[in-house]
């Protein structure tokens, strides 16, 4: 028994260094790479990036309990008595949830408001300046914030139960503060997951259409081609006539240099398109629009059959589970084949609400971008990742992705047991997603029908013309001059 509780501790300490290692080269691809100089807010950078690596880790554990669990159960009902498999139990998977939970709350509630406030710090007023001036303001200031979000907390309850029991409960802060709060963020993630995964749902088809070759359908591209280079020939030399009148310089000749810019990646992508080979544009396009297309069909239907039950059952609501057994029975009615869809809809969920974050207007401030991002932006982004990825089994839960209970303390949210919660967030998702896709498929048919008649380029003569008119006005008023 020893032996095998040693080598659980092995694999949960194996599996967060692997996650580490993975999220300490995520973080250093996109760091600002002017921020590594060897001085005070060095040293500040450095411990804000160990923490929002530890961050990271931690949601990339989040992401993956429920497929690890779900392979677990696979496993153990196909292979129950095998040897080497005995460290698989019910025990390790149950502390796998624990861990996740009590790290996501550690760190959405002390590492991230920590490593921000430690950034933004300089020490207090009249202090001798460094590093342990701005390591005391730090922890004033979380002090400060966890007065304030434990007295919010406590006026909030009190107004919603305000029975004895509830009254009593609210002096408790390990068994009913933190799991209130952290079922109140869950219950936020689970909202911006809802916001999110049908935009994002809806964007993956143009972010895999800019990632591969569409195919050339009544279209010329040696063309299209020709008109870019003249464009660009004409821009080249605009800018050349502009160098040496300085009444063009300043944001005319910076409006000049972005249009030539976003000429030449026209360009680029057109060639790229000629130069693809047959299969490329005809085979693999097709075939990619086709599997995001069912994966995305299948996840609404799931999510429509998991209506029809909770309208016929309310035991089909998503409920926690304190049993450690694992492997007594198989809960996909086909198996692993089952099992291997569920697993790959919630990667393509979580990719899905990825995207549709970082593709609403209020947070794409927080894009990252690749040796540039400020350790203030990281911050951000690895507190939205852990809130989308924290909510995730949640969300396979409550949509009926997956029949797996929810383990540890993701199952004691209290708002997973209210019926009218758990079926709306169902019919919104349904709705939500099917709007998203019909609008895009409609603009996308109208965009195409448009490109084959030729008359996209009635906008292209339009801009073109209101240029050429500005261009003569300018010359107009320097003859003027």
């Amino acid at each position: 028994m020893c032996s095998i509780r040693s080598l659980e501790e092995r694999v949960c300490f194996l599996l967060f260094a692997v996650l580490y290692i993975v999220s300490y080269c995520v973080i250093s691809r996109y760091k600002r790479k002017s921020d590594d100089q060897e001085d005070e807010d060095a040293i500040v950078n450095r411990i804000s990036m160990y923490l929002c690596t530890f961050t990271l880790a931690v949601s990339g554990g989040a992401v993956l309990l429920l497929p690890f669990s779900i392979i677990s159960n696979e496993i153990l009902l196909s292979l129950p008595k095998n040897y080497y498999i005995q460290w698989l139990n019910g025990s390790l998977i149950h502390g796998l949830w624990n861990l996740v939970s009590l790290f996501s709350n550690l760190c959405l509630f002390v590492l991230m408001p920590f490593a921000y406030f430690f950034l933004e710090s300089e020490g207090f007023a009249g202090s001798k300046k460094g590093i342990k001036a701005r390591v005391l303001e730090t922890f004033v200031m979380l002090f400060l914030l966890g007065l304030l979000i434990l007295g919010i907390v406590w006026v909030a309850s009190a107004l919603i139960d305000n029975d004895a029991a509830s009254m009593e409960s609210l002096y408790d802060l390990w068994e009913f503060y933190l799991p209130y709060l952290y079922s109140c963020i869950s219950l936020m993630g689970g909202l911006l997951l809802l916001m999110c995964t049908p935009v994002g749902l809806s964007r993956m088809f143009t972010v895999m259409g800019q990632l591969l070759v569409k195919p050339t359908i009544l279209e010329d591209l040696d063309e299209q081609i020709y008109c870019i280079q003249l464009q660009e020939e004409a821009l080249e030399r605009r800018l050349n006539g502009t160098m040496s009148n300085s009444y063009f310089h300043g944001n005319s000749q910076h409006h000049l240099y972005k249009e030539l810019d976003n000429i030449r990646n026209q360009r680029n992508k057109l060639e790229r398109r000629k130069k693809a080979s047959a299969w490329e544009k005809n085979l693999l396009y097709p075939i990619v629009m086709l599997i995001l297309l069912a994966g995305t069909a299948i996840s609404v239907l799931l999510v429509a059959l998991n209506i029809v039950y909770l309208l016929v059952d309310e035991t089909a609501l998503p409920k926690g589970s304190t049993e450690r057994n694992l492997g007594n029975a198989s809960l996909s009615k086909f198996g692993v084949a089952q099992a291997v869809i569920e697993i790959i809809l919630m990667f393509y969920l979580l990719v899905s609400s990825v995207v549709g974050f970082y593709s609403l207007r209020i947070f794409q401030e927080l894009t990252p971008r690749k040796d540039d991002t400020t350790m203030t932006t990281i911050i951000g982004c690895c507190v939205s990742i852990l809130v989308l990825s924290s909510a995730l089994p949640v969300m396979s839960r409550t949509l009926g992705i997956t029949r797996f209970d929810l383990l540890g303390d993701f199952g004691r949210f209290n708002w997973l047991g209210n019926f009218y919660i758990v079926l709306s967030y169902n019919l919104l998702f349904a709705v939500v997603t099917t709007l998203c896709l019909v609008r895009k498929f409609t603009s996308a048919v109208r965009e195409e029908l448009l490109k084959a008649l030729g008359l996209d380029k009635l906008n292209l003569s339009n801009s073109t013309t209101d240029a050429e008119s500005g261009k003569h006005a300018v010359n107009g008023h320097q003859k003027t001059l």
